[in-house]
């Protein structure tokens, strides 16, 4: 088995209610981070990050300054670092199964975060993520490491994945 379990695919297929579903059934300790949107009404308008030991902190929104940005968001890099980035070092130090949902041009501005991911794969964790789907030079040379398995989500293939990510971790339980 891979070290690492990556999910990729188009936004919106549900890649992190996939592993938010893995989480919820893994029998060990779990640390890390997923991003969930943040809405106004029907729009969205940002992302945050919540950590799996409860942290929460704006990652990205229209509201954001622009020094960093990704399309129409400014990045609060410093917010990544400062919850995103120690909850990846802790789970490594603490946890069978470190999540980082996401590796994606939003995490990638930051140097640390690269760092603390790279330190996570070259480790005994396990690691379940989600990753770009868009090519870029960082997260394709990710993608391609041989301890690291790569599985494109799409709308209609969710329990087929779910059972490989069950096999995975190991775990053996009926599909949730």
């Amino acid at each position: 088995m891979k070290q690492a379990y990556l999910l990729t695919g188009r936004p919106g297929v549900g890649k992190t209610s996939l592993i938010k579903r893995a989480v919820a059934v893994f029998p060990g300790r779990v640390g890390g981070f997923y991003t969930e949107e943040i809405r106004s009404g029907d729009t969205r308008v940002g992302f945050k990050l919540v950590t799996l030991d409860g942290n929460e902190a704006v990652l990205a929104h229209q509201g954001i300054g622009k020094r960093y940005s990704v399309g129409k968001y400014g990045v609060d890099v410093d917010a990544l670092e400062k919850v995103g980035v120690v909850a990846l070092l802790r789970a490594a130090e603490r946890c069978e199964l470190v999540v980082v949902d996401e590796i994606g041009k939003m995490e990638l501005i930051s140097s640390r975060f690269r760092d603390a991911v790279m330190g996570i794969l070259g480790g005994g964790r396990k690691v379940l993520g989600t990753i770009m789907l868009s090519p870029h030079p960082w997260a394709d040379a990710i993608k391609n490491l041989p301890r690291v398995s790569v599985v494109t989500v799409t709308r209609s293939n969710h329990e087929q994945v779910m059972v490989g990510l069950k096999t995975w971790l190991g775990e053996t339980t009926p599909a949730v």
